[in-house]
């Protein structure tokens, strides 16, 4: 079985979940008509926390976890099998992927939640999601251009490229623009970090499908 639709869905269920949740919260007058990705005007929280949209966000972000975990699961074989020997970064991402999916899992199973406690989970489950999510990343990344070279691996070395470029803006553009509160830079680079992840994912998937990357299963 080709394993190349594992990441191709990781990437689009999020997506989707973040699109849906966006245009139905917009449509329904609970989250301001504007572009969160300039204006930073609200979380990716905000727009999934009431109604349907809560609904659909959970129903697609939950399994995008399990799928994300399985990636990083099959990912080191992937590696190895491109002739780059194993290291012990290979060897711990499987248990990397595998928090940050839990990570996710908790972050969308308390979305809607009010209090303390929803806030306490939220407060540790995105950096904890975002920070090995990125680590993961940069694994897979250097593997794949130790074993592809740069043109094989261009699309997923551009992804991890563009998240420490994302790291510097969240750094620098209050010093450029002042009116840039700490709320809105939080919530932009949320935005531009889960585009970030996507693409990453549906370019792994692209790497997957043109090594032929699959899995045997046998009585």
């Amino acid at each position: 079985m080709r394993l190349w639709p594992l990441p191709l869905l990781a990437g689009v269920l999020p997506f989707a979940a973040i699109a849906l949740a966006f245009d139905l919260a917009t449509r329904s007058g609970l989250v301001p008509d504007c572009n969160p990705f300039l204006d930073g005007c609200m979380s990716i929280s905000r727009t999934a926390r009431h109604g349907l949209a809560n609904v659909l966000f959970r129903a697609l972000v939950l399994p995008a976890a399990v799928l994300q975990a399985l990636c990083w699961c099959a990912a080191p074989a992937w590696v190895r099998s491109l002739g780059v020997p194993g290291n012990r970064w290979l060897r711990a991402l499987p248990a990397l992927g595998m928090v940050a999916a839990v990570a996710l899992v908790l972050y969308g199973a308390c979305l809607g939640v009010e209090g303390e406690g929803y806030r306490m989970v939220r407060r540790y489950t995105v950096p904890l999601y975002f920070g090995l999510t990125c680590i993961a990343m940069l694994v897979v990344s250097h593997g794949a251009w130790r074993g592809m070279g740069h043109r094989g691996a261009l699309a997923l070395l551009a992804a991890c490229m563009a998240l420490p470029l994302l790291g510097l803006a969240h750094v620098f553009l209050p010093l450029a623009l002042s009116s840039v509160g700490g709320d809105a830079l939080e919530n932009i680079t949320e935005w531009w970090g889960g585009a970030i992840f996507t693409v990453f994912f549906l370019a792994l998937a692209q790497a997957w499908r043109r090594t032929g990357l699959a899995i045997e299963f046998r009585a």
